[in-house]
């Protein structure tokens, strides 16, 4: 189980957070907006990036478990201007600095600016090294800064140390491009108290494609990379691959094909690999499956996410099943399903009674529905067969207890007050790829 702060660290933590901003800036257009933590995916390591309205110079000050007093340490780095595409060409400047030589599960306190302004104080724990350990991880997608319903809870959570990462499947803010982007900087400093917390990794929905995702791209550069769109890391015993379904959608072929090539290849490494963690897991935002009563791409038997263009080309589903992907996450549909699991629209299931013990395919789980402007997704009136837990409520889902054979997947309801109202155990072998063979 996940291990929460002692109880004085969350008492020192709300009440220095209801201090507000530390300090006197000397201009409120230097002080740091929209502080986030992402995790570079180098042992010891977590790179903290902010925005500011002027060029200043770059600077995070950290130390221990102390919420007061100096911050002796420091590391610099640099910074980058953005223009946003909107028709009053708003500029900001991004500052990114990685952290070095942090020692495992140490909690580090930490602000950045520079002398011309600071952020308040923030902490963070540093991830444990290699793959015997248990993460564990909020998962959602589709949260806006209108009544974003699953926030307080989360950053409740947050305070408690009960997650090691936020997984954020896709769409922020509805649209991040809106209002000449003030909708985006206002959503960033919404998430801040559980972004500047925790490695905040994302993938970019359809509500980021304004301006060729550049909005996007800017703000979230994660591990390894890759056109701004797609990337891996390792965090325990799990490899967590992110990539993006909008490229079927809304971009060029070339790309398409790129990421799929770039699929393939981090999927062989993973495979080739015996050191390689024993999990992998997917977060694209638009799913394969879905039992929403609506157009969506979902709702179709031959959707591009799961055929790929044409119906033949760049098939992500039969990518996923050849090269064993145990988990697959999804947003996208305002609601929570997880199918039984599924392959070609057929259900194989570990066994009658135990069906997420070996499955003999990929498990996936939607969850879309923490809470932004639009409505919770219709859902069709009569169950899919192959749909296991369909859910149309608001909330946001846990992965824990997540070690080199299982993993424990919770969805967490809001209009619930925190009720749990799906509680499953995905189980795998305990030695060897998730080779899938029926």
């Amino acid at each position: 189980m996940c291990s929460p702060l002692p109880c004085w660290s969350c008492c020192c933590l709300l009440l220095y957070f209801s201090l507000g901003v530390q300090g006197s800036p000397k201009a409120p257009s230097a002080a740091p907006e929209q502080v986030h933590l992402s995790y570079p995916g180098e042992t010891g390591c977590m790179t903290v990036t902010w925005t500011t309205w002027v060029p200043t110079p770059s600077e995070v000050q950290l130390f221990g478990l102390q919420l007061w007093g100096p911050l002796p340490l420091q590391a610099q780095g640099t910074f980058s201007p953005f223009m946003d595409g909107g028709i009053l060409w708003r500029k900001l400047y991004i500052h990114r600095i990685t952290l070095q030589g942090l020692l495992p599960r140490v909690q580090y306190v930490y602000r950045c600016g520079s002398t011309q302004g600071w952020s308040r104080r923030f902490l963070f724990r540093a991830l444990k090294n290699g793959p015997h350990w248990s993460p564990c991880l909020a998962v959602f997608g589709d949260i806006g800064t209108d009544n974003p319903r699953a926030l307080p809870r989360l950053c409740s959570d947050t305070q408690q140390g009960r997650y090691d990462a936020v997984l954020h499947v896709g769409d922020f803010t509805y649209n991040v491009d809106q209002d000449n982007a003030h909708v985006r900087d206002k959503f960033m400093n919404l998430i801040e108290p559980v972004a500047a917390s925790l490695p905040y990794v994302t993938c970019p929905g359809n509500h980021e494609d304004h301006y060729n995702f550049s909005n996007y791209k800017a703000r979230f550069i994660m591990p390894g990379d890759s056109e701004g769109l797609w990337y891996s890391w390792d965090l325990g015993p799990v490899h967590i691959i992110s990539f993006s379904t909008e490229v079927y959608f809304f971009l060029h072929r070339h790309l398409v094909e790129r990421q799929f090539r770039w699929l393939e290849s981090d999927l062989q490494k993973a495979n080739k690999n015996p050191a390689a963690p024993p999990w992998i897991i997917t977060m694209g935002h638009r799913p394969m499956y879905c039992s929403s009563a609506d157009w969506d791409d979902c709702t179709w038997r031959e959707s591009k996410v799961r055929r790929g263009l044409l119906g033949k080309f760049y098939e992500l589903e039969d990518l996923f099943y050849k090269y064993g992907v145990d988990l697959q996450l999804w947003a996208h549909e305002r609601s929570y399903e997880h199918p039984w699991p599924i392959y070609n629209y057929h259900v194989f299931n570990g066994s009658r009674e135990m069906p997420y013990t070996h499955p003999r395919v990929p498990v996936h789980i939607i969850t879309g529905s923490a809470r932004c402007e639009e409505r919770l997704t219709p859902l069709t009136l009569f169950p899919r067969p192959w749909s296991a837990v369909l859910i149309k409520e608001h909330g946001y889902t846990r992965l824990h207890n997540l070690n080199e054979t299982r993993v424990h997947i919770q969805q967490v309801s809001d209009d619930q007050d925190g009720k749990i109202v799906d509680d499953v155990w995905v189980m795998r072998p305990l030695l060897g790829r998730m080779m899938y063979l029926w």
